[in-house]
């Protein structure tokens, strides 16, 4: 029986994934659980598996083409399988934008169209307002500059084929105007495209920065007695190879302290609160084309050791884009920690749908009072994000207060 092979939604951001690269060629055996096809999801770099055996019948969405979640890739079938209903099926779905600036005028009612013009009628479009037509019409509309959204399908259902694509070509039909300069500056520049994980950030900032009423809540702390525990443990794990770092530290911290104010680890959630009964910790890490938040599950209940080599991990695989959907979504609360870069203080912005952030800078000799003389001691600013619709400023300081007061003295985390 045939198969797809899907465009999946593999997360819950994931809007459009691209076709990176066929495993399998048009023609190739197929079994089923075999990877077929790379795609670049707005998280990672994704495999696709077949779901059932065969040939690789038909290969519909080229190498490096985006195409929206629920699109189908390909077809895997017997050999002489009947699969003309699947292609109809699959060439109808496939959306194109059409820009409303651009849309072909309509002659008035008593004006003739001109002479020897393709009759123009209401795009053949289905739900959404997406064209039917072939993907040999689609390559060959983008070949010879014409406008799918005018055309009148001669084929089944009105779809758009390979001879209304040649009847317009002959007919003269317009290509599309061109566009305005995309900057109104003399100065060269190079387009870079975007990737579908620079996207994702886009639409989730948007989401995030306009509709969550931020505040933001700084706090200073001394690191010296941290500093003086990391050597320590360290020089204990010296023979394992082990080591613990001090983002390590702060994300067992940081989820000790939550476990002692759980009305910070939260979610709004429109007509309620959903108060986390297990701390999922999100670590920022910067990779080469944005940003990605692989998750430590339950790092309350973690020992730092364990801690380390699990994010040590997450980390690699983020940066080889080989996590998966559960590695990096459901955070309660997330880490963004630019300290390694110098940076002395900032403000994050809420990775939904968590109510906070915790923004960590660079740790600084500073000279501090204590007990009325001078010293220089290390010291470390963070500043709490928090969304004000199911965090108010005195839980936050609160939370802030155990997690600067852990970090002072950190054999509070063993106890």
């Amino acid at each position: 029986m045939a198969s797809r092979i899907v465009m999946s939604k593999l997360s819950p951001t994931m809007e459009e994934g691209r076709v990176l690269k066929w495993v399998k060629r048009k023609g190739d055996p197929v079994e089923s659980g075999d990877v077929v096809v790379e795609v670049e999801t707005d998280k990672a770099t994704m495999e696709v598996e077949a779901m059932g055996s065969g040939v690789l019948r038909e290969i519909l969405v080229e190498e490096n083409a985006t195409v929206p979640t629920g699109t189908t890739l390909g077809v895997v079938a017997a050999e002489d399988e009947d699969i003309s209903a699947i292609l109809e099926e699959s060439a109808a779905a496939v959306p194109v934008a059409v820009p409303a600036a651009t849309a072909p005028a309509q002659p008035a009612p008593g004006e003739a169209s001109a002479p020897g013009a393709q009759p123009v009628a209401p795009s053949p479009a289905g739900d959404g307002g997406r064209i039917k037509a072939s993907p040999l019409a689609r390559r060959m509309a983008d070949d010879r500059g014409i406008r799918l959204e005018g055309l009148r399908g001669t084929g089944t259902g009105g779809r758009i084929i390979k001879r209304d694509i040649e009847a317009a070509s002959s007919a003269g039909v317009p290509a599309p105007a061109a566009t305005a300069p995309e900057v109104d500056y003399d100065v060269p520049y190079e387009r870079v495209e975007l990737s579908q994980l620079r996207k994702a950030i886009a639409r989730n900032l948007a989401q995030s920065l306009g509709p969550i009423p931020h505040f933001f809540l700084t706090r200073e702390i001394d690191m010296g007695e941290v500093l003086k525990l990391r050597g320590q443990l360290n020089e204990t794990l010296a023979e394992s190879g082990a080591k613990i770092g001090v983002n390590d530290i702060i994300v067992k911290t940081a989820a000790q302290a939550l476990s002692e104010h759980p009305e910070v680890n939260v979610s709004f959630a429109g007509d309620h609160i959903r108060r986390f009964t297990r701390v999922d910790v999100g670590i920022a890490v910067a990779v080469p084309d944005g940003l990605i938040t692989p998750v430590l599950r339950d790092a309350a209940g973690k020992g730092l050791r364990r801690i380390s080599e699990e994010t040590s991990e997450l980390i690699a695989r983020a940066r080889e884009r080989k996590l998966a959907p559960d590695d990096y979504q459901g955070a309660t609360f997330t880490i963004s920690n630019l300290g390694m870069y110098g940076i002395d203080e900032f403000t994050a912005v809420i990775n939904p749908p968590a109510a906070t952030i915790l923004a960590v800078g660079a740790t600084r000799e500073k000279p501090v009072v204590v007990d009325g003389t001078v010293e220089i001691r290390p010291r470390m600013r963070v500043t709490l994000s928090c969304d004000h619709r199911a965090v108010d400023g005195a839980m936050g300081a609160e939370f802030l207060a155990t997690f600067a007061e852990m970090l002072e003295n950190p054999l509070r985390l063993v106890l």
